[in-house]
């Protein structure tokens, strides 16, 4: 089943900061792209962000944000109501999974994450970098997570940094399946400190990856990029498009 596209914000943060919020979703609209991911905590903005997807015919899938815990809770919620966003997405850091111990504070930051967004009918949603999957003492971070956390915490998978890590993406959003829906898709030499490139250029199986997967949306990324980011944004949707992949407008 084909899926659609959106964009994550972050991989324009230049060119957001350069040209503002609505010149920069008018461009994201008119490639074609049929929603973005927004990444930050500011519940004003956030307002601003709703309103002009709004106008733009752009679906907002997911927020990625700090996890709803702690000091960031309340900030959490507001940003992600204000954008109507049904799903909060979070990241570990390496000092989270680095050992045991940190990683049961971290599962006990996620339950409770978990428990202030359900409030709001908000899914709370874990993403991956390459540390989640390298060992832990006589455990994979990535594999306590998944045995430790609810079944409806889900997991937005970055194929990349899986690749990069040594995990066969493929295998692992097929073992997921509906658990995984959302994927962030980008692609590169799956080398750490090297730039990425368009999707559909570099080192991934990418037609093989969202093909074994479950899911609801692909998200393109570039954390960085060999080439002019807004050239390789639209490469990677038209890539997806062309092969099938993913629904555009």
């Amino acid at each position: 089943m084909t899926v659609p596209i959106a964009l994550q914000l972050y991989t324009l943060r230049a060119d957001l900061r350069a040209s503002g919020l609505e010149p920069v979703l008018e461009r994201v609209a008119a490639l074609g792209y049929l929603g973005v991911e927004p990444f930050g905590l500011d519940p004003k903005s956030a307002e601003r962000t709703r309103a002009a997807c709004d106008s733009l015919g752009l679906a907002v899938p997911s927020l990625h944000a700090p996890l709803a815990a702690g000091e960031a809770r309340s900030a959490v919620v507001e940003t992600a109501t204000a954008l109507g966003a049904p799903r909060v997405v979070a990241s570990s850091r390496p000092e989270d999974v680095r050992d045991e111990a940190a990683l049961g504070r971290f599962v006990e930051w996620v339950l409770e994450a978990h428990a202030a967004l359900a409030e709001h009918g908000v899914a709370t949603g874990l993403h991956n970098h390459w540390w989640e999957f390298e060992a832990a003492g006589d455990r994979v971070p990535f594999a306590v997570l998944r045995e430790r956390l609810p079944a409806d915490v889900f997991f937005e998978v970055d194929v990349y940094w899986a690749k990069t890590a040594g995990v066969d993406a493929a295998a692992l959003v097929a073992d997921l399946g509906e658990r995984a829906p959302l994927l962030h898709v980008k692609d590169g030499p799956a080398r750490q400190g090297e730039p990425m490139v368009a999707v559909g250029d570099g080192a991934l199986d990418i037609e093989r990856v969202v093909r074994a997967a479950s899911a609801e949306w692909l998200i393109v990324e570039l954390d960085e990029c060999a080439t002019d980011m807004f050239t390789a944004v639209g490469r990677s949707l038209e890539y997806l498009r062309r092969t099938g992949l993913g629904l555009a407008r």
